[in-house]
């Protein structure tokens, strides 16, 4: 399961949910001197993990 494959599909997911999660936090801000920066790095943070996590249990293009 943990192979290099794996990897690189399970980190290109989880980049694209950090980048996917941090611009809908962002735009929930009607402003963008509004954003309050350490919700949006920890929200998008969290989700990445979470990502990985469900990675785990399987990926379509790994395998």
């Amino acid at each position: 399961m943990f192979t290099k494959k794996w990897f690189t599909a399970a980190a290109a997911r989880a980049v694209r949910t950090v980048a996917q999660t941090a611009v809908a936090a962002i735009g929930v801000s009607s402003m963008i001197s509004e954003v309050d920066w350490l919700a949006v790095c920890s929200t998008a943070i969290l989700a990445g993990l979470l990502s990985i996590l469900t990675s785990v249990a399987g990926l379509p293009e790994a395998e």
